[in-house]
């Protein structure tokens, strides 16, 4: 089981949240407490007063709201709703919620089971439950103790078999889904649990799911507030579609609040730096790379997206490695000068003239051309068939020397000497 504690502002908020997604019929409120009624019987209203009134109760608590999602094994989907129940009761006691009022929703969203708990850290006699450190203190020791009790698959064990889970709701597929929903949901998977240490390999993540952040250009009034906007992508990877502001997103993935995660996000991932260049070593010493879409194919196959940036003339001139495993990102030259655009062309480049060289490779002119037709967008080739010819070229250019009669000149002109 994997917990993950938020706290925020705004009760109204986290409760419109799961609401919304039981009337969308992707979740259901199946339990409460400390609340008069079961949670059947409960109006939005009463479950909002409630939670509101206490709160009030000590007005120097802003963040008064605390969203928990419990994540469970996707081999887990069928655990019975009163041993869900039982497994929420146990964590918030031991996290220190016994006497809090919360609710209890089951989604039925995502590709793995998992609640959400909405609650607040306002106590009955107005005092302040500490937030700090309880994912360390509290929540780690909790959540150990409840995969015990219950026999769940431990988080440890969830994290190995982790390999590349889709957002919540996939790909945002403009005009097939209500786009603002879809955006959210992917948001609300990859901005927490990636580790990216600037909006450029932000976008890196949002990119395969058809989302990309813009801070606007340099005099917009966007740029002037320092504002953020999030755009669906078309099929091209072309902006469509109304933009939205980042504000208007439950969790607010704002321009100011993702730059609180970059410090700690490069921090997290500098352990998987290795990895990435490990893994891009040993394609090239075990493989016959002659050409970047070859190795991109390659990379993903292992769990690593590799993102190439492009001008409005299409030529490459970046890269970034989104490792899906580690949930790390990196530009590519933050890793290293070989595993930039230039330096992978340069190894590529050698592969091929030793490929060429050996008679390796391709085997025909035929599938190559077939090949560099099919990754024509992502290359910068202005005419193929003359790249062909030269690609495929052995040159000859050895000198013929007959080799006897020269030795023979030698011989004589030593015996000369002597005479």
């Amino acid at each position: 089981m994997v917990a993950v504690i938020k706290t925020g502002h705004s009760i109204r908020g986290m409760l419109n949240y799961n609401e919304n997604k039981v009337k969308e019929g992707k979740a259901e409120c199946i339990g409460q407490h400390n609340y008069p009624l079961d949670a059947n019987r409960l109006s939005y209203a009463m479950k909002l007063n409630l939670m509101q009134r206490q709160a009030q109760l000590n007005e120097n608590v802003k963040r008064h709201t605390v969203h928990i999602s419990l994540n469970f094994d996707p081999s887990e989907a069928n655990l019975p709703k009163e041993k869900l129940l039982e497994i929420a009761g146990m964590y918030m006691n031991k996290i220190g919620f016994k006497e809090q009022p919360y609710l209890i929703y089951q989604h039925h969203d995502a590709g793995h089971p998992h609640l959400h708990i909405a609650t607040i850290n306002v106590q009955a006699n107005g005092k302040r439950i500490t937030m700090q450190n309880i994912g360390r203190d509290k929540s780690e020791p909790a959540r150990k103790e409840v995969e015990q009790t219950f026999n769940l698959v431990k988080a440890e064990s969830q994290k190995k078999k982790e390999y590349r889970p889709e957002p919540i709701l996939g790909r945002v597929n403009y005009g097939k889904t209500e786009t603002k929903k879809a955006i959210e949901n992917a948001l609300n998977f990859v901005v927490d649990t990636y580790r990216y240490a600037s909006l450029p390999e932000l976008n890196a993540v949002l990119k395969l799911y058809n989302i990309v952040a813009d801070k606007g250009t340099e005099n917009s009034r966007v740029a002037k507030h320092n504002g953020l906007l999030f755009h669906a992508l078309d099929v091209k990877g072309n902006p469509v579609g109304v933009p939205i502001k980042a504000s208007s997103f439950y969790n607010k993935p704002t321009l100011k609040n993702l730059e609180k995660k970059y410090a700690s996000n490069e921090i997290q991932r500098v352990s998987s730096k290795g990895k990435v260049k490990t893994a891009i070593d040993l394609a090239f010493a075990r493989n016959n790379i002659i050409m970047l879409p070859q190795l991109i194919k390659l990379m993903k196959s292992q769990g690593i997206d590799m993102v190439l940036r492009q001008n409005a003339d299409g030529i490459v001139y970046g890269i970034t490695y989104v490792d899906h495993t580690s949930k790390s990102v990196f530009n590519g030259s933050t890793i290293g000068k070989e595993y930039s655009v230039k330096g992978l062309q340069d190894k590529c480049a050698f592969n091929r003239e030793k490929l060429t060289s050996e008679g390796q490779g391709f085997h025909s002119k035929e599938s190559l051309f077939n090949f560099l037709q099919e990754h024509k967008n992502i290359m910068s080739i202005p005419d193929i068939d003359n790249f062909l010819d030269l690609l495929m070229r052995v040159e000859n250019n050895f000198e013929y020397i007959d080799v006897k009669n020269t030795f023979d000149k030698k011989v004589k002109k030593k015996r000369r000497k002597r005479g």
